[in-house]
């Protein structure tokens, strides 16, 4: 951790914002004060508060469960939320940089370039850059839902040394922490550390996330090559120096392609093929790609080029990969050779389905 040079740090709602709303100015220079001294370190805040910071300058009394009404409060809140962090960190002389992504930037190759570049040359130029969901514009479709898993997708495409995911909590508990018996578990080397690990609920009254979507991000950079640090927003300062603090998730994996990376996590399916027995075990085990003369159905209306799930019959989703059809198409290519599909249809249609460079297994 201490060597460490690149860091994703992520913090959520609720350690930033009072418990009616609207940003907590302390807690802000508090976490601006745990971050800034580091000279020589290139580190990306992934920053929530921006729906919570809207909340009471809208007259809103808490969360409001419709879309519509959290990208206006996004929209209020967002302004505010980055003129708090600039003004913070200019204390300490630092600049910072808003940049505002959805599921869409890491999931489509060309934003995905788009975002990594904008990230590097931020970071070139000593600015720190502040990330967010771009709820003002999300939609339920491409929303990634929670910032604790854009922060495991940004540590990946910016490929950090480390990611800090910061909560009100100083670590994970094997129960409820406040409850008496229960102890801090201080590392994570893989699945089997947490079997039998009750995670809580899913967030708090100003925040979408909660203690499983951190564990879920900790896996998705573990599995990635990239340890994790979870502790509470007032031990940031220990997590960067290094110092023992909250629970440490050791690389379970190696880094591994970008595009892997966005089809198991990021992109969200449009349909589905069903595939019969052969042709799943071509896939899961061979790691073929797929071939028409392996489907046995398929489900939902997709454009070439999109993410779907891959069935077996008993409906068990396997895989993702990207399609090279249109569903539309599909119905003319089931159970039969690209060679047959050639001498009909032309040479357009003697490839894959699927091709495995576009294709990742889902580890459930």
């Amino acid at each position: 951790m201490v060597q460490a040079r690149r860091v994703v740090v992520k913090i959520g709602s609720s350690s930033l914002t009072t418990a009616s709303g609207g940003l907590d100015a302390d807690r802000v220079d508090a976490l601006v004060d745990a971050l800034a001294p580091h000279e020589g370190r290139e580190i990306v805040l992934v920053s929530s508060g921006a729906i919570a910071a809207g909340l009471a300058p809208l007259g809103l009394e808490r969360r409001p469960r419709d879309l519509a009404r959290q990208q206006a409060a996004a929209s209020v809140g967002q302004g505010l939320l980055v003129a708090r962090y600039t003004a913070s960190f200019a204390r300490y002389g630092r600049r910072v940089g808003q940049v505002l992504l959805t599921s869409d930037d890491t999931s489509r190759r060309a934003h995905y370039r788009n975002a990594y570049r904008t990230l590097e040359q931020l970071l070139s130029m000593g600015a720190l850059p502040i990330v967010n969901e771009n709820d003002t514009v999300a939609t339920d479709e491409i929303r990634f839902g929670d910032n604790d898993r854009l922060a495991a997708l940004v540590a990946h495409l910016i490929r950090a040394d480390l990611l800090v995911l910061l909560s009100d909590v100083d670590g994970l508990y094997d129960g409820d922490p406040s409850s008496p018996g229960t102890t801090r578990i201080s590392e994570v080397n893989g699945p089997r550390d947490l079997e039998g690990v009750s995670l809580g609920s899913s967030g708090s009254g100003v925040g979408t996330g909660g203690m499983v979507t951190k564990v879920e991000a900790a896996r998705i950079a573990a599995a990635a090559g990239i340890p994790v640090v979870l502790t509470s927003a007032t031990r940031a300062s220990d997590a960067l120096f290094g110092r023992p603090t909250g629970t440490h998730f050791h690389p379970t994996g190696r880094r591994s392609r970008g595009r892997q990376l966005w089809l198991a996590h990021a992109s969200t399916p449009t349909g589905s093929l069903t595939l019969d027995d052969g042709a799943v075990r071509a896939v899961r085990e061979r790691r073929s790609s797929l071939l028409p003369a392996g489907i046995a159905g398929l489900d939902g209306d997709f454009s070439a080029g999109d993410p779907i799930e891959l069935r077996d019959l008993n409906g068990h989703a396997f895989a993702r990969g990207l399609v090279n059809f249109d569903a539309r198409e599909i119905p003319r290519l089931i159970g039969r050779s690209t060679r047959e599909l050639a001498r009909e249809l032309g040479p357009a249609y003697e490839r894959e389905v699927v091709h495995r460079d576009d294709l990742v297994l889902l580890h459930h």
